[in-house]
This record gives C-alpha cells, structure tokens and sequence, in this order.
C-alpha cells in the first residue's frame, strides 16, 4: 500500500495531483523525501540505514538552512526534560509514541559518537560548543552512510498519485511507493519557507488546523503594558500565563512589545483577544516588602525600594505609572497593597504577533484523519 507522510500524518492512497506539466521518468525509489531540513534528513538517514533506497529532495542550494541558524548558530539541538507533555499537538498519543520510540538520549548519543562537544545552558538546553555546522555535517554523514540520493536545488513542480507517487522537480521526474512531506511550516519566510506542503495536504484530502506564528515576539503600546514610556531592553524574570499554561523565564521589553524566552513560550497558547498575565516578582511578596520598606525607610521613594528586586528602569516606570510621587511614608496601605497584588497579575492583551518573519515554529497544520 502506497503512503504519503506528513509530519508525520500518513495521507490516504487516494488519486491527488500538484498540477504541472509531465515529464519522463528518470528515478525509482522506495521513499521520495522533500525537505532537507532537520525532520528530512533524520527521516532519510533512518531510512536510508533500514536499507531503503531513499531520495531526499530539497528546493534550496544547501540542506538544513533552519539548523544553521538555531541557537544563535550554535544548534540548540535538544532538551534534556523533553517530554510528550512539553509539545502541542491534537493528538498526544503521538507524541508519547514518538518520543518512547526516540528519545533525547538516543540523539545525545548520536552527538557524542560524532564528537561534538556540546554544553547545557539553561533549564535542559543543549547547545554546540562551537557551529551548529557540525550538526549538519553529522546528518549528512549519516545519511551518506544509508546510501541516500540527496539533491539540492530541485523544486518540485508536481506531484501525482496513481500506481505510486510521481514526484516532478525542474530537472527530472522521480517515483516511489511512499512519500514524505518535511517542507516544514511557515516561520521565517526569508530562510524559503512556504505553504508548499499544505496545499499539497489540501490537494490529497488532508485537513489543515489553520496555521498560526508560534515561539514570536508580542505586539503591544507603552500604554497597553501599562506603562508611560518605552522600556526596550529592560530585561527580568517573570511567569507569562495564558489560556491555562504558565512559563517562567526572562521577558524582554521592545520597541514593538515584548519577548524573551517565557513570551515567546507563551505565544504559543495565546491567540488574537486573549489577555497574557505577568507575575512580575515570582520571587517575593511585594505586599510585604513594600510594606516593610514604608515603615523601615518612610522617606525612601517607591521606586527606590522597587529597584531592590526588579531593574532601575522598570521599577521607575511602574512607580511613574501606578503610585503617587513622594515619600512612601505619604502612600496608603490600600493603594501599595493594590499595587502589590497588580505586580503579581499585570494583565496585557497584545495586539498582534509579529508574525512569521519573527516566528520559530508554526503552530497548527495537518490534521489527520
């Protein structure tokens, strides 16, 4: 029975065609892969050692132009707690299955055969000691090791389904029993990213949960964080939640609104309309502290005793924003305790993402059945 994948959907043999013109047949293979990125070349590697003949197409000039840029070009190529809770998907199952077949520990072994010195940087994160060229090299010599057929600078221009399927690029024309999509989603546009993969989806039958920018920057005024002026670069540790997922890490004020490591994890669960809550001093009782400080120093301003536990800028701007000026010994305790209770819920509803061009993956996509 003749299959095609996409990520990791199996689509049903049923007559579907990218149109285009026909031409002859040059190639016959057990597996066409198009997409040489991370999940093409690991899917032709594995293949390819199974003893399949295998032939990995890619529309660009090299392979795994996303990899080389990961990690601040240092591939931060696996978590250490990775786990089937940690992904999204509509189908969990998968997950658990693919991780219990596959782990993080079977891919850290696969670096360590080859070598590359790698370090853990924060909360699980492994990076390269050096380019995250070396993690591309290591599947390119996997794959040459299982014999893969890989070829570059071919675009595909039609795909049909018949007997098997009949992949068409600009050069030539391939055949095999089975197929796999790993064109990727639709983030960062200018690395080649294109909605290739889900018009072929649509073409075949597949339903498409509509794609959205995921692990993106946030869009937001001075005014709709709640501040009177521009806080770009002020950096500080906060828990993001929404729609009942919470990440704690570093938030990053913008020019454009707001990023970081936990806004960028939270961009994911957030969608047009919702709210985002901060808890802005995940580390203390701001109720308390304040109130500690009124009566230990009652002619230190707010904003002096706010700079003790988060950034100078910040603690000016929230004190400009929310407390009356002068001496805390002049601010009532209702109006700091509403203040305290604020830092720990500060509410923002951004007005959009910044869209693919910022955006690291792609939430949504193929639905299968």
């Amino acid at each position: 029975m003749q299959s095609c994948y996409i990520g990791g959907h199996k689509l049903l043999p049923t007559q579907g065609r990218v149109k285009g013109r026909m031409r002859t047949v040059t190639g016959s293979f057990d597996v066409i892969i198009v997409g040489a990125g991370a999940a093409g070349l690991m899917c032709a590697l594995t293949a390819g050692q199974r003893g399949r003949k295998v032939l990995l197409l890619d529309h660009a000039d090299k392979v795994g132009a996303k990899i080389l840029i990961s990690g601040g070009g240092r591939c931060n190529f696996t978590n250490l707690h990775s786990a089937p809770d940690r992904f999204l998907s509509g189908n969990p199952d998968f997950c658990k299955s693919a991780m219990g077949r596959y782990t993080q520990a079977d891919f850290i072994a696969l670096v360590e055969r080859h070598g590359i010195p790698y370090h853990e940087k924060t909360l699980g994160q492994l990076f390269c000691d050096g380019s995250a060229r070396a993690i591309v090299a290591m599947l390119l010599a996997e794959c040459a090791q299982g014999g893969v057929d890989l070829r570059c600078g071919h675009t595909v221009t039609d795909i049909s389904h018949a007997d098997g399927f009949r992949v068409e690029t600009a050069q030539q024309c391939f055949t095999a029993p089975a197929l796999v999509l790993a064109t990727g989603g639709l983030s960062i546009p200018k690395m080649g990213a294109t909605g290739f993969a889900y018009d072929v989806a649509r073409r075949f039958g597949l339903n498409i949960v509509e794609p959205l920018p995921g692990l993106v920057p946030l869009k937001a005024t001075p005014k709709a964080l709640g501040f009177d002026q521009l806080l770009a670069g002020v950096s500080l540790e906060a828990i993001a939640s929404c729609a009942g997922t919470s990440f704690r890490e570093n938030i990053l004020f913008t020019h454009r609104g707001l990023s970081g490591p936990a806004i960028l994890q939270i961009s994911s669960y957030w969608r047009q309309g919702n709210t985002i809550s901060l808890d802005l001093a995940p580390d203390c009782d701001p109720g308390a502290f304040l109130s500690e400080r009124k009566h230990a120093r009652p002619r230190a301003e707010a904003r002096t005793a706010l700079a003790e536990i988060l950034p100078g800028r910040f603690a000016q701007a929230l004190a400009e924003a929310c407390l009356p000026p002068g001496p805390m010994a002049n601010i009532p305790d209702r109006t700091l305790a509403a203040f305290a209770a604020r830092l720990k819920r500060w509410e923002i509803q951004p007005a959009d993402s910044e869209g693919w061009p910022k955006a690291e993956v792609t939430v949504g996509g193929y639905r299968y059945p």
